[in-house]
């Protein structure tokens, strides 16, 4: 399932290999399709929880298009789940050109990880 965000792209499925596939590429900043699929998948344990990155292209710079991915077979429940997006948005806003003093900052990202964990809930029942 892919969101369009307001300065991001919201990728979710329960299955880590498929954000290769939806990306394009089979490898791509330090991580590959291979390794991915010979990785146990479960509840436990996965190739990829959550990811925050760039988009693949030849060459990066900040403002360029990013995304977060969530592995859904991890969002067992409440915790592990907010705990899991709230990390990932974490990297985002630490990427984004901002002019927000701390609070700001620290409020955007609680802001944001609520309405991800809104969105969770909907497709997946934790």
């Amino acid at each position: 399932m892919i969101y369009t965000r307001s300065n991001y792209t919201l990728i979710l499925t329960w299955n880590p290999c498929e954000i290769f596939e939806i990306l394009g590429v089979d490898e791509i900043h330090g991580l590959c399709l291979q390794e991915c699929e010979i990785h146990i998948n479960n509840k436990k344990q996965s190739y990829i929880a959550g990811w925050c990155n760039y988009f693949p292209k030849s060459s990066y710079k900040q403002g360029d298009e990013m995304f977060i991915y969530i592995n859904l077979s991890r969002c067992t429940d409440d915790v592990n789940t907010t705990a899991l997006v709230f990390h990932e948005v974490l990297h985002r806003a630490f990427e984004m050109e901002h002019k927000m003093d701390e609070e700001e900052f620290i409020t955007w990202c609680e802001d944001e990880t609520k309405e991800i964990v809104s969105i969770i809930k909907s497709v997946n029942s934790i």
